[in-house]
């Protein structure tokens, strides 16, 4: 840095002292913005891109207004959130630079929503979200009375409401009596090692009990969502929100609108104007509404039994190694790709390989990816899953996924321990068979999208993923980790594999260093013995 000249833009003593209070520092080329509302972040920054000053000089320029006191000398001041407002509703509104709107953000918590909510609202990609873990929080607790589970408005005003309530009940009883059933046969199966302290074993072995049995928890499940996101996605989503006719979907769209407008309110004014947001929801509307027509009937209906989870390898580029190489040739030469197509053309695979395999470089760790060029080639799966399995998958927000209704018709996932427990498992297949039979009666009185509250974590949802290579790696690495739950583990291996075999790119999945293909007991052993081991227990 000592060597590195630059020039220190000249401030008075009583401008320093004003800009001390909002940026970290006042004579660096490198700083950053503190104390300042989003709105005039964001205005700073929208200006920035069309004026020659420094941002601090167009601070005190245009945000900063000072107040002179009785003698004309200016001693006080104040911020010009006005000015910022204005500026944000001309650049979005005039000018329909909606680029502008990605430069605030603010965190917004969820509560109490369905997990059908949380899934919708996580669909965004440019978001950040965490929710509840099915893993460390249990669900077995009443708060006024009831377990944790949404009676939508449409349910809640039918003649199904005791039924599903009933039922409701029941599933969470057998998933309470399921836990404490479970709990002391796995302290027996799985006693603590050496090296071990009580309280991690303690946490395994709860969270062995909650892993076996989150596939009781309805769809209908209460969970806390946090989000942090940009203006634009908010913007986006809220839209996406009023064009759903679910009333838990436009109950949380409102409120959402009422608090995000406490805090960004420049950023959203377009969503509920008539000829704006309004309209871009009934676009939406008008599409799913015009969809329903071309869906094809609902084909068998499988019996409401325990049933595989499938992975199917549907599309990928058979000349992906070709592709990729060119890729990483691009950024590091002076050639056009149609000049580097020849090139790589005249390679053989040894000379791929070796051009691949100092891309990957020397691999520590999961976090080592490959960079962009591995986005050259993408693969596509058709997969059929428990919805608990989806859920985690799921939030992969680099891929392209989409998935359907969820329904009971596709038959369930049955943990293997609990094949090995006769009276366990028996309770686990009653209460699923007679999720079916409420299910059923929901969709012919109510009809498909209510019903997807009653289905239980357990029963396989159908979905597409399309990834380019390189989020294969994050994904693939990641969700094999030892700590991950059985089922989707079982799930990305078997991704790993039809890559690795069906499209025939082992010269591509072999610098996946750090695929578990292993399994184990007690997935979270090893993290609650680190974890312990840091507290110092």
């Amino acid at each position: 840095m000592s060597n590195l000249s630059f020039i220190r833009e000249p401030f008075t003593e009583r401008e320093r002292a004003i800009l001390s209070n909002y940026f970290t520092n006042t004579d660096k080329p490198v700083f950053g913005l503190i104390n300042l509302p989003d709105v005039v972040k964001g205005a700073l920054f929208a200006r920035y891109s069309r004026s020659d000053k420094s941002l601090r000089r167009l601070f005190l320029d245009e945000f900063w207004i000072d107040t002179p006191d009785s003698a004309g000398t200016c001693t006080t001041g104040g911020l010009n959130t006005e000015r910022a407002g204005r500026l944000y509703d001309k650049m979005i509104l005039d000018f329909g630079d909606d680029s502008v709107a990605q430069l605030g953000g603010a965190h917004l918590a969820c509560e109490q929503v369905s997990n059908l909510l949380a899934k919708f609202i996580e669909k965004g990609r440019i978001a950040s979200y965490l929710e509840q873990s099915t893993r460390y929080v249990y669900y077995n607790r009443k708060r006024e009375g009831r377990y944790g589970y949404l009676t939508s408005p449409e349910i809640e005003s039918s003649s199904c409401c005791a039924l599903y309530r009933e039922f409701m009940d029941a599933l969470f009883d057998t998933y309470t009596d399921l836990q404490q059933r479970l709990i002391p046969v796995f302290r027996e199966r799985y006693p603590r090692t050496e090296g071990m302290t009580d309280g991690a074993w303690e946490n395994t072995i709860k969270a062995k009990a909650c892993d076996t049995i989150r596939g009781l928890l309805p769809a209908s499940t209460r969970t806390n969502l946090g989000i942090f996101a940009n203006g634009q996605y908010y913007e986006y989503l809220l839209i996406k929100m009023f064009a759903s006719r679910n009333r838990e979907v436009l109950a949380y769209a409102d409120m959402m609108l009422t608090e995000l407008r406490k805090m960004i309110p420049s950023f959203l004014t377009r969503v509920d104007l008539e000829n704006r947001g309004r309209a871009w929801s009934r676009y939406l509307s008008d599409i799913g509404d015009d969809m329903e027509r071309f869906v094809p009937q609902p084909g068998a209906v499988l019996p409401a039994s325990p049933q595989p989870n499938t992975v199917e390898l549907v599309g990928w580029d058979p000349d992906a190694v070709r592709r990729i190489v060119r890729a990483i040739l691009y950024e590091y030469s002076d050639r056009s790709k149609t000049q580097l197509d020849q090139t790589v053309s005249r390679l053989t695979e040894p000379e791929l390989g070796q051009i691949v395999r100092a891309y990957c470089g020397e691999r520590l760790n999961r976090r080592h990816k490959p960079g962009r060029a591995f986005e050259a080639a993408s693969y596509e799966f058709d997969l059929l899953s428990d919805y608990g399995a989806f859920r985690d998958i799921q939030r992969h927000r680099m891929l392209t996924i989409d998935w359907q209704r969820l329904t009971t018709d596709n038959g369930y996932f049955k943990p293997a321990i609990l094949e090995e427990l006769p009276a366990e498992g028996a309770l686990y297949d009653g209460i699923l068979r007679r999720a079916q039979q409420v299910f059923e009666t929901l969709r012919r009185e109510l009809g498909p999208d209510t019903a997807q509250y009653a289905v239980p974590f357990a029963f396989r949802l159908r979905y597409a993923i399309t990834m380019n290579l390189r989020e294969a790696f994050h994904l693939i690495e990641l969700r094999t980790q030892r700590q991950g739950h059985d089922s989707y583990r079982r799930i990305c291996l078997r991704m790993y594999e039809l890559m690795r075999d069906r499209a025939g790119h082992g010269l591509l999945t072999d610098g996946m260093l750090f695929v578990d293909d292993n399994f184990y007991d007690l997935a979270r052993a090893e993290a609650e013995k680190r974890k312990s081991a840091k507290k110092g227990q």
